[in-house]
């Protein structure tokens, strides 16, 4: 990832408007960042929080509390607690989704 049109500049993620998103069940709520050639977000998930849609856009996310079980299109899974992310690329062949059966707290960037 390269970085462009978006100059050095602190965030206050508590200062930044929350934005709902229905999951298939659950919600996501989102603080987003985005400038330049970035999004970057601060997604809280409700527990049993299930996205409605398989995302083919690439990611840097890191859990930052709580866990979250990363699904693949093809069926491979991966549960990843706090502390633990995961980077994916742009790939509309190898798209994933989220689970979040207790909830969680990501940061994301992409």
């Amino acid at each position: 990832m390269k970085i462009k049109g978006v100059p050095y500049q602190c965030v206050d993620w508590n200062k930044i408007k929350e934005e709902r998103h229905e999951g298939e069940s659950g919600e996501a709520i989102w603080r987003t960042f985005e400038r330049g050639n970035v999004r970057a977000r601060v997604v809280e998930y409700s527990a049993g929080y299930l996205a409605n849609h398989w995302c083919p856009r690439g990611h840097v996310l890191f859990v930052l509390e709580g866990s979250v079980i990363s699904e693949l299109e093809d069926g491979g899974k991966e549960e990843l607690r706090a502390g633990m992310g995961y980077v994916a690329e742009d790939d509309e062949k190898k798209r994933h989704r989220s689970f979040s059966p207790n909830g969680a707290k990501l940061f994301i960037v992409d």
